[in-house]
């Protein structure tokens, strides 16, 4: 089924129709939720009441009673919630305090009912006029980037969060934004071992268990396609000579780099059989909707009905899907006390100070 490989987002602070169609029609495995999901300029008590009841809402319509609650908690400009969930700086600003941010933010994530995060951000800081990655990586060179992201992994493995190392094989060298056009990179496999890989094998021997593609060409390994669905790039390099086991997931496949390509038939194929196992849909341009979302289920079962798909490679995403789950907690929705919060913002700017 196709839900078992799908995290997207619902549409706003309660579900519309639509939403309960699809969430009951294709049962997703997970969520991912926005700032459009949070009704932002309401007290506390009443946003997080409103985001207490889309959660259950979700719940009951999937009618699955553990599922991935996803969101993306960098800091700087990639925060959603309204406050007082803490304004933590980028983790530029905070790396040298990576896992006492780390434990803070997996305290706020938990009292949202969320435990994964789209964090951290394992690009290298490589590339100045990269207009999308920047001070949301840890650091300008890969051994401190390496260093940084170990510290925060580590900080929301032990506070109970589920963490996603982002965007592989590397995005810090991009001059493109991949959620406006498609990044082309020139890269060979070596030069990626010297810097963009580094963080991420520093992450893989601490057996972090979700990595995130790149939405990015690189010419000199997988030719024209992109690394969320190349296989030199998943299959070859992540899986085969980096040795990742866990759970690989696309980026947001509304980003305009791909949006296109997923709306052909057969890309679904290509994408798991390249060694991707859920498929990121956030809803948020105005080219998605469920219709969208529908078509790529639609296409994941003719690709299985005409052997372009083979079974046992959806088997196998399914058992890594399956052990990640039953590994995640499932928390629910409580307001934090003002200690706690207080105790967060203190530390939010004892950050920036650091620098």
């Amino acid at each position: 089924m196709f839900g078992n490989h799908l995290i997207f987002g619902v549409s706003g602070t309660a579900l519309t129709d639509e939403d309960k169609r699809i969430l009951s029609k294709l049962k997703p495995v997970g969520v991912c939720f926005f700032a459009k999901n949070f009704r932002d300029g309401e007290p506390y008590e009443v946003w997080l009441q409103s985001f207490k009841e889309l959660s259950e809402e979700i719940r009951e319509y999937t009618e699955r009673k553990s599922m991935f609650f996803s969101m993306d908690h960098e800091g700087g400009r990639v925060i959603r919630p309204p406050l007082p969930i803490t304004r933590f700086p980028y983790s530029y600003v905070c790396r040298k305090r990576a896992k006492e941010v780390a434990i803070a933010m997996a305290i706020e994530l938990k009292s949202l009912g969320i435990n994964v995060s789209w964090a951290p951000v394992a690009d290298v800081f490589s590339n100045p006029e990269n207009p999308v990655i920047g001070p949301r990586a840890f650091d300008k060179t890969p051994e401190k980037v390496a260093e940084y992201v170990k510290e925060y992994f580590l900080g929301l493995k032990e506070s109970g969060i589920i963490a996603c190392a982002k965007h592989f094989p590397g995005h810090g060298d991009t001059s493109i934004d991949s959620h406006l056009a498609l990044p082309v990179l020139s890269l060979t496999e070596e030069e990626l071992h010297k810097r963009e890989l580094i963080p991420f094998k520093a992450l893989i021997a601490e057996k972090i268990p979700l990595i995130m593609t790149a939405h990015i060409v690189f010419l000199l390994i997988g030719g024209d396609k992109p690394a969320t669905f190349c296989k030199p790039i998943l299959k070859e390099l992540l899986r085969d000579k980096l040795g990742f086991e866990g759970v690989v997931v696309s980026d947001d496949l509304d980003m305009k780099a791909v949006a296109d390509m997923y709306s052909k038939s057969g890309t679904v194929a290509e994408t798991l059989n390249a060694g991707c196992d859920i498929f990121l849909i956030g809803g948020n341009l105005p080219s998605s909707s469920n219709e969208r979302i529908e078509f790529i289920a639609e296409d994941f079962e003719v690709c299985l009905q005409n052997g372009t798909l083979d079974q046992s490679v959806v088997e196998a995403a399914n058992n890594r899907i399956e052990k990640l789950l039953k590994e995640t907690p499932q928390y629910s929705v409580e307001m934090l006390d003002k200690d706690t919060l207080l105790q967060h913002a203190e530390l939010a700017i004892a950050c920036s100070y650091d620098r």
